[in-house]
């Protein structure tokens, strides 16, 4: 970032979807981490954090009256771009019982019908739970069966302490209904610089990058060059002892309170610890 901060071509508006740089730097990540193949060009659009995608992917895809699945427990973003959206919203209850995962079959069926988008976000703030492939199978089927978009929020997918979660779009045929966020805030700890993607279907990223054409000027640009010197590092040592970290943080804290007799799942990712 401070090399390209002293790049004078790095300082214009930065109109668009991102570098086209940055945007090669996010397809080769998530070819190596997910196997997933994606096109830079028309598959993948920087956010000012993915705050702001979330908060206004409401306003590109849903129309006023129509019904959007959310979370509970979950991120308010999720709710309140659906108000300013106009759309009304449908509480997915995540419980303790189901792994912390949306039971589908509980979605009435008039809702399933009037549904227009449903957000996941594993790993899960603020349960720490992580859902599997298999999981995200089911959910894309359903996608497919009710015409709804799915928006997987997965700022945590690089903060795990056993096997590294999957990504919704390693499902064959999740681009047809599926976009998925990913955040440089957590696993960089760039919070303030605000960089973020959302990767996926097209048509959804073309809507969403319309709403940004008249909302934003898009990325700082040396921040987009410190997206693509991050991405590039991943197996930098820095990541690992962060996480490492982060797992003895948790193991004290589950432990000190599992000592004062109070019940706690050890988390499988994020750095939080979901207790009743």
């Amino acid at each position: 970032m401070a090399e390209a901060i002293r790049d004078p071509a790095n300082h214009p508006y930065a109109l668009g979807t991102g570098m086209p740089e940055f945007r090669n730097a996010v397809a080769a990540f998530l070819a190596r981490r997910f196997g997933v193949t994606v096109d830079p060009a028309t598959e993948i659009v920087a956010a000012l954090g993915s705050k702001e995608g979330i908060g206004h992917l409401p306003i590109a895809v849903v129309n006023p009256g129509e019904t959007v699945l959310v979370p509970e427990p979950g991120y308010p973003v999720y709710v309140g771009g659906t108000v300013f959206a106009g759309g009304t919203c449908h509480t997915m209850p995540l419980k303790e019982r189901n792994g912390w995962l949306p039971v589908l079959d509980d979605i009435p069926k008039e809702v399933r019908q009037q549904a227009r988008l449903m957000w996941l976000n594993y790993p899960n703030n603020p349960t720490g739970a992580v859902a599997s492939l298999s999981f995200f199978e089911e959910v894309v089927a359903f996608a497919r069966e009710y015409d709804i978009l799915i928006a997987q929020d997965a700022p945590y997918c690089e903060l795990y302490f056993g096997d590294p979660p999957p990504s919704i779009l390693q499902v064959d045929g999740a681009k047809d209904v599926a976009i998925e966020f990913h955040s440089f805030s957590k696993t960089f700890n760039m919070t303030g610089w605000r960089l973020a993607f959302a990767v996926g279907n097209k048509e959804v990223l073309a809507a969403l990058a319309k709403v940004k054409s008249n909302l934003d000027s898009g990325v700082f640009q040396a921040i987009q060059c410190a997206g693509i010197a991050a991405l590039s590092g991943m197996e930098r040592p820095e990541i690992e002892e962060q996480m490492a970290m982060y797992k003895r943080r948790r193991d004290v804290l589950v432990s000190g309170l599992k000592a004062a007799g109070w019940p706690i799942t050890p988390p499988e990712a994020t750095f939080y610890v979901w207790a009743k």
